[in-house]
């Protein structure tokens, strides 16, 4: 499997002989996968058939469903509300020759508001059901294009996830190769600085001069950062190849990888190395942005 972005956008259209819709799917980034419907008055029964059908298809995200619905103009019926133009009568007649004022006319009490109602049928029984179902199935066709969506875009994001881990991976052998200079050269300052101390001092212990040479030497050494960084390269070149929802796993890599960086900065005691170190910190946060975005 390939991996999905959490970011598309897709729009499926519909129709009968009576109606025509059209439902438009927006998806953004998210930890779980999170549906939210804006359904017009009268389908809010398909909520949760929708949910359902997205759960089958997407594993994270926040989706935004919109589903707009035109009924054929031969369908509508127009229906005059005769008691509300009975009032506006009423108030006209109340206001006839008030100064500035003109005799109320017909087309404009007719565009008040409630004056004239378009009223929608609306199908029941058998025939509803069958609206439903032919509007599910336009949804489910527009899930289909988002996915494609999603896959496109994380079909883009896998080429630069895969370059920053190269990158990483550089980093980690140019820090191996600066650590085993760094090393010996201060095993060499270490040597000079220790015959300083002895003859300074000869009555220090020669087995406590090399408990503290080899608290010394741990502490700076990286050679364990590094191969952990390597060992998490790889686990990170295996999640690409396995595709599918790996994002959450992605993620927790993606901190195993900023927390040997920052051992390695601490630990470097060498401009060469900090600045590699840095270079890494740098990289593990461009490949932590990218993997926000996938599923």
């Amino acid at each position: 499997m390939s991996l999905a972005s959490m970011t598309g956008f897709a729009r499926a259209e519909g129709a009968n002989d009576a109606l025509s819709w059209t439902w438009e799917l927006k998806s953004v980034n998210g930890r779980n996968l999170d549906v939210r419907a804006r359904l017009p008055n009268g389908f809010d029964e398909l909520d949760g058939a929708l949910r359902v059908a997205a759960g089958k298809k997407l594993q994270r995200g926040h989706l935004s469903a919109g589903l707009q619905v035109t009924r054929a103009a031969a369908g509508q019926e127009v229906r005059l509300n005769e008691e509300v133009l009975a009032k506006l009568l009423e108030v006209a007649r109340g206001q006839e020759g008030a100064p500035g004022t003109a005799p109320a006319r017909l087309d404009g009490l007719l565009a008040m508001r409630g004056v004239v109602e378009i009223v929608e049928p609306r199908e029941s029984g058998g025939a509803a059901d069958d609206l439903n179902v032919a509007i599910l199935q336009t949804f489910d066709d527009a899930l289909d294009h988002l996915f494609q969506s999603r896959a496109a875009e994380g079909a883009r994001i896998e080429t630069v996830l895969r370059g920053l881990i190269d990158e990483i991976a550089t980093l980690a052998e140019s820090a191996a190769v600066r650590a085993a200079e760094r090393w010996q050269g201060a095993r060499e300052r270490l040597m000079e600085q220790i015959g300083d101390l002895v003859g300074e001092a000869p009555a220090l212990s020669e087995e406590r001069l090399a408990q503290e040479v080899a608290v010394l030497l741990v502490r700076a050494d990286v050679t364990e950062e590094i191969d952990r960084i390597a060992a998490h390269v790889a686990a990170a070149r295996d999640l690409l190849g396995e595709g599918g929802a790996v994002g959450r796993r992605f993620d927790f890599l993606c901190q195993e990888f900023g927390r040997e960086a920052n051992t390695v900065c601490s630990k470097a005691g060498d401009v060469a190395l900090s600045q590699i170190g840095i270079d890494l910190k740098v990289a593990i946060d461009r490949l932590r942005e990218q993997v926000q975005n996938i599923e």
